[in-house]
């Protein structure tokens, strides 16, 4: 790697816990997309994904790609065009639907008998296919496994003391030569409360050491004015290959 933070005991495990009891309810997500107060979100495609996307495609053509706690972002329209089936996952529905809206795509809204109360938004072209609910509710038995993971700032956003849950979840959904792409945030903790929420290289290897071949690729200086504005004098984005063993 290029790049590495400076000494500022990053991956020290009193620092990770600084965060632990920190929740941020559905309610408070659904809040931000309705106030449109989306930081979060790209406009641009994520250079870390431009960079290493032969790496999660490996040669292969027409996979099954989830994006989990997908909001808007635009690598969906992306890797459809290139031909893959894209999935993902979002409890804002209004999220989803300017998706579709600023991608000036069609698509039809269905429901899921097996998760009551959510909706299915899907593509006319039929290879994007969008759910509206919580992550937890999705299953390897209504979305089938993928052949690739992009997780851009879902791990980051979910409350710390979810992590292990929804690592669980997405091994659950990784088939046998699932390539999954996460990135993590490498920051002070102690003078911003998340989320994007501070994720040591321990706690990576905890979540999915197990079961993973993991492998840091690159870590990136994403100090821009909006971890500025939260008191932050340095925000690293840390990417990860993990493969099933």
């Amino acid at each position: 790697m290029e790049n590495s933070p400076a000494p500022s005991g990053d991956d020290k495990c009193d620092e990770a816990k600084i965060q632990k009891d920190r929740v941020v309810t559905e309610e408070e997500w659904l809040q931000k997309w309705q106030t449109k107060n989306i930081g979060f979100h790209n406009e641009e495609r994520h250079p870390l994904l431009r960079k290493y996307l032969d790496l999660l495609l490996s040669g292969r053509s027409g996979l099954k790609i989830f994006f989990p706690l997908c909001g808007k972002t635009i690598e969906m329209k992306w890797l459809a065009d290139l031909g893959h089936h894209v999935t993902g996952v979002e409890i804002s529905e209004s999220a989803l639907k300017e998706f579709f809206t600023d991608q000036n795509l069609s698509f039809t809204e269905e429901t899921i008998p097996e998760i009551p109360g959510a909706k299915l938004f899907k593509s006319t072209s039929g290879n994007i296919s969008l759910y509206c609910c919580s992550i937890y509710d999705l299953t390897s038995t209504v979305t089938g496994k993928f052949d690739g993971v992009w997780d851009r700032g879902s791990l980051v956003a979910v409350n710390p003391s979810e992590r292990k849950r929804y690592a669980q979840l997405i091994l659950s959904l990784m088939n046998k030569r699932c390539c999954c792409l996460l990135i993590t945030c490498a920051y002070d903790p102690n003078k911003h409360k998340g989320p994007p929420f501070y994720v040591p290289d321990s706690e990576v290897k905890s979540l999915y050491g197990k079961y993973c071949d993991i492998k840091c690729l690159e870590k990136i200086d994403s100090l821009s004015n909006r971890p500025k504005k939260w008191g932050l004098d340095y925000f690293w984005e840390v990417l990860y290959m993990l493969t099933l063993k």
